[in-house]
């Protein structure tokens, strides 16, 4: 049994769903902000990305120009492209952003609850249950 592996594609969505949290919350906090571009990114195939095992650029000497980091780089996050532009400029569109944003809580709870169970079934077989 390989340990590093044990929970699957759920540990590596956890912590896109949370990045991807992050980035719904700050479009929404930015509603009113005059020019704000609502952000988003395409979860399924950085996800694709990181099961694949396909990496990012690195760098090897410390003079080098340093490469982004985190899960989700700068470079990766897209501009939505707003129904109904407001004339401030800002696309944010809140009702969007919100079902953005629950649709994301589930499937976080969903990949959370997996993980949860996967520990429950180890500490059952550990213990001889």
């Amino acid at each position: 049994m390989n340990f590093d592996d044990i929970f699957g594609i759920h540990e590596r969505a956890l912590v896109l769903r949370s990045q991807r949290a992050e980035v719904l919350a700050a479009n929404l906090a930015n509603a009113d902000t005059p020019g704000y571009k609502s952000r988003d990114f395409d979860f399924k195939s950085l996800l694709q990305n990181e099961m694949d095992g396909s990496t990012r650029l690195r760098t090897t000497h410390q003079s080098h120009i340093q490469t982004e980091t985190g899960p989700v780089s700068p470079s990766q996050l897209l501009y939505r492209t707003p129904l109904q532009p407001s004339l401030d400029g800002n696309t944010v569109d809140t009702e969007r952003e919100h079902v953005a944003f629950s649709a994301n809580a589930i499937e976080y709870q969903a990949s959370l609850g997996f993980i949860n169970s996967k520990i429950s079934g180890i500490r059952k077989a550990l213990r001889g249950d």
